[in-house]
């Protein structure tokens, strides 16, 4: 069983650390890429990489030279992989489980706001709390523009029986047009009569033009649909987490075994 064990981590580890080198190399791929939104997650990237690389080789060596105290490091830094990775799953799913949107009467889409986010998920798991920092949040809004969503809607729905019933994206919603109890009437799905005077005093009222570079970027009500997406991925990572955990707990016992293994060759060295 010992030396099974030993054999299976091998070769686990090694798959590993190509898996690792794959992703560091995409983490460079990104570096260079000319959308500088897609930037900013090449050192996020890199870094797990890198992580996962070490970690695995350590892993690799212990079992393919049957040395324990190589092993013993595997386990704990697993360990510890496995503690932060239980930890962070479980905030991930406490944090997100606010802010579940709001309906619009007589559409199918949802408004939200980012009052009803918690605190500490719009300060800082945002990506680095670019909600309530100026300059991220115009580096952000800069990338929102070019991604020409907004514009592309009156394209994708052709009349205002379409755009209502449109399953707008949380984006879409909140960074598109202005919210509905400002009670500007909609001439299409990217163009609202703002000769209307506004109902509601929220100040994404005043906020909202119809000139693309502005839209609502600037409003709470976009921000609030940004936080929403990172919710939903928040959401996805949660779960990608609760399937690596179990996989790595997997491992893990394999290589409780695999080092049990290897001290028991040592003892046998040492008694020769």
């Amino acid at each position: 069983m010992g030396s099974a064990s030993a054999f299976v981590l091998r070769w686990i580890n090694f798959f590993t650390m190509i898996l690792a080198l794959l992703v560091v190399g995409f983490g460079f791929w990104m570096s260079t890429h000319n959308d500088e939104c897609r930037r900013t997650l090449t050192v996020p990237v890199i870094a797990l990489g890198g992580v996962i690389f070490l970690i695995s080789l350590v892993g690799f060596l212990g079992a393919w030279k049957n040395i324990s105290c190589l092993l013993w490091t595997y386990l704990i830094t697993l360990f510890v992989v496995l503690v932060a990775i239980m930890v962070f799953t479980v905030l991930a799913f406490i944090i997100t489980n606010t802010g579940t949107g709001h309906t619009v009467p007589g559409a199918r889409y949802k408004e939200y706001r980012l009052q009803d986010y918690s605190s500490w998920f719009v300060k800082q798991a945002c990506q680095c709390s670019f909600l309530n920092d100026t300059e991220k949040w115009t580096r952000l809004k800069s990338c929102l523009v070019k991604s020409d969503d907004c514009n592309s809607l009156s394209k994708r729905y052709k009349t205002l029986k379409e755009y209502k019933l449109a399953d707008l994206t949380p984006m879409e919603s909140g960074c598109c047009r202005p919210p509905a109890e400002c009670g500007y009437p909609a001439l299409n799905a990217s163009y609202f009569d703002l000769s209307y005077h506004p109902v509601s005093a929220n100040v994404d009222c005043k906020l909202y033009k119809n000139a693309r570079s502005v839209r609502c970027y600037d409003c709470n009500s976009c921000k609030a649909g940004v936080a929403q997406y990172m919710k939903t991925e928040w959401r996805v990572v949660a779960i990608f987490n609760v399937i690596l955990f179990v996989i790595l707990s997997f491992v893990y016992l394999v290589g409780c075994c695999a080092r049990r293994n290897a001290g028991g060759s040592d003892g046998k060295g040492h008694g020769r």
